[in-house]
């Protein structure tokens, strides 16, 4: 599915402004999000360097197939949303999902419910305060996508050095554009060196704290709130914000856009109405609101227009991807991949086979894991760093690895053993088996013994017992992360049935064979109200399965008793239904290419 924008109001729109809006598609429940090409887009396009002709080819081919923008044009869309324009105002998204708008009023009443009743004040204004911003970072790919919100922020640290403004120390810093040639423009327009000043200097080009690559929090953070019950929030200019995402301890964070991300840096905590209340105070006292520090558009203009280059773009490329460190790995040039067993990276995993069994079939089938609403690929199976202290770490330790440089889960991503150690142990994630099982774990039955996910599932496996996961609304949702799919397989996984599943999940479960099943209308995991001990009656026969096909379950409790629904599968072609019935996409592709077959 994708979203179309159309009506007068898109042509007021800058390129940037529009990659920003079709950056966030995931967020509003699209695959994609297009805005029709018009003069805007080849603005853009000399701007950024790319020769005429190829413009022109741009125009001519948008003209001749139809594409070129009509404002006057009302095209039939499977569903409409208006949007004016005007009414935008300033926003934030959270504390714990992106499509949770927050005006910058209500910013303080939707912590409300996060923090602490015992919480300690602070002792003074130099102590770290409640829903302190422990975290303020302008990350990579969605909003530095727009040069002008760069150049904003980075007048507004301008205008806040020079009334003798700083970022309150507690706060983690950071800057991280999407594009290399931000560097070359900001350093040009001066405005490098300002934002720098208030720690917002560039740490890289890529995925960092939005990923959860964030680092730890300031010791003084930490201790408050070890000490004193303080909430950490984190405000960041990128494009999603689930709890644990940017750092494993926090489970408040904004999504905003980077000047008001060093906004929030100065005024040290989220406990405010940003617009109206005040930043900071000057070293002689003075109250400082962020109408003060705000830049007009002229403003940015006029610093545009004397620091971006077309000739910048190709050249910060090539030099950001000269990397002689990635250029000097030895990378092997054999037919097959040679394989080290010892490596703590690269392992070969046992879905990456030809011989995979079909999950479907008539079963009965032990919950490993129930969960509720909007679990997130992020809860299921983490980006951010290893924790020194959970089985992941304990794997890789054991294997020689430095305790104090274990690296991050995302760099991890090779190695299917550590991942699937890893996998829902967000501290968000509660198991509804029983309520005191840690995240991560299980209660295994018979033995009743409670113990990590992957171990359960070895023992499940070793026993012979297919497993489930049930889970509530949105299953699934936020990063497109294949490893969430892939650790439910590697847990043995045969149907993960939910009320409800986000669309590329669901397309990756069917592609690693597990089959994606809806629960009944109005039915969530706590109504079955199960228990370890029961058992769940699947019939999902491969020669039964159509796409949207009714799937009898019957969930049999310990003392004998049934209860019985019919669930749907979520398949929506019959091509996803081959793809299960051949145990994944991957043995269907290399079954169809031994056998002189192209894969569809």
């Amino acid at each position: 599915m994708g979203a179309i924008s159309s009506g007068s109001g898109v042509s007021s729109l800058s390129a940037g402004e529009r990659a920003v809006v079709a950056n966030m598609a995931p967020e509003y429940g699209s695959s994609s999000g297009f805005f029709p090409i018009d003069g805007t887009t080849l603005a853009y396009l000399t701007a950024t360097g790319r020769p005429t002709d190829h413009v022109a080819l741009v125009e001519a081919y948008a003209r001749r197939t139809g594409l070129w923008f009509d404002p006057e044009a009302e095209p039939t869309y499977a569903e409409t949303l208006e949007l004016d324009l005007g009414s935008i105002e300033v926003c934030l998204a959270g504390p714990r999902r992106p499509q949770d708008l927050a005006r910058a009023r209500e910013v303080r009443a939707s912590l409300a419910p996060l923090r602490r009743p015992d919480c300690v004040p602070a002792a003074d204004a130099d102590a770290v305060p409640d829903a302190a911003v422990a975290i303020a970072a302008i990350t990579s790919c969605t909003n530095t996508s727009d040069p002008r919100l760069l150049v904003a922020a980075g007048l507004l640290a301008r205008k806040a050095r020079r009334l003798g403004l700083r970022a309150k120390p507690w706060v983690k810093t950071s800057m991280a554009p999407g594009s290399p040639a931000a560097q070359r423009y900001l350093q040009r327009a001066g405005l490098l060196e300002d934002l720098e000043a208030l720690g917002f200097g560039i740490v890289g080009y890529g995925c960092t704290t939005c990923i959860g690559n964030s680092g730890a929090l300031t010791p003084s953070v930490q201790e408050a709130m070890e000490t004193r019950g303080v909430l950490p929030v984190a405000i960041l200019s990128g494009n999603r914000n689930f709890p644990g995402r940017v750092h494993p301890q926090i489970e408040a964070a904004f999504l905003a856009s980077p000047p008001l991300t060093v906004a929030y840096a100065l005024a040290g905590d989220a406990d405010r109405d940003i617009l109206t209340d005040p930043l900071a105070t000057t070293p002689d006292g003075r109250p400082v609101c962020l109408a003060e520090l705000w830049p007009g558009g002229a403003e940015i203009d006029a610093a545009m227009a004397g620091a971006v280059r077309a000739q910048d773009f190709a050249p910060a490329y090539d030099a950001a991807e000269a990397s002689p460190a990635w250029a000097g790995l030895d990378a092997p040039d054999t037919a097959l991949f040679p394989w080290d067993a010892a490596s703590t990276y690269i392992r070969r995993p046992p879905f990456a086979a030809i011989d995979a069994e079909s999950r479907l079939g008539r079963y009965s089938a032990t919950p490993l894991l129930v969960v509720g609403d909007d679990v997130t690929t992020d809860h299921i199976s983490p980006a951010g760093a290893v924790p020194a202290t959970g089985a992941a770490a304990r794997y890789l330790i054991e294997r020689g690895e430095d305790p104090a440089d274990l690296n991050v889960f995302s760099a991890r991503r090779g190695n299917w053993e550590a991942m699937v150690r890893g996998l829902f142990t967000n501290r968000s994630v509660k198991n509804l088996l029983q309520p005191a099982i840690p995240p991560g774990s299980t209660c295994h039955h018979p033995s009743g013994e409670v113990m990590p996910l992957w171990r359960a599932a070895e023992r499940y496996r070793a026993e012979g017992r297919p497993v489930v996961i049930i889970a509530g609304d949105r299953y699934g949702m936020g990063s497109s992360r294949d490893w969430a799919a892939k650790g439910a397989a590697l847990l043995g996984c045969r149907a993960v049935l939910a009320s409800s599943f986000e669309r590329i999940h669901r397309s990756n479960l069917v592609n690693m064979g597990i089959l994606p099943l809806c629960l009944p209308p109005g039915m969530a995991p706590r109504d079955l109200a199960l228990q370890v001990s029961d058992a769940i009656l699947i019939d999902a026969r491969a020669e039964r399965l159509t796409p949207r096909c009714d799937i009898p379950v019957i969930v049999r409790r310990s003392d004998g008793t049934d209860v019985s629904f019919t669930a749907t599968a979520a398949v929506e072609t019959r091509l996803e239904a081959e793809v299960l019935a051949a145990g994944g996409v991957i043995p269907l592709m290399l079954r169809a290419r031994l056998e002189g077959q192209t894969p569809r």
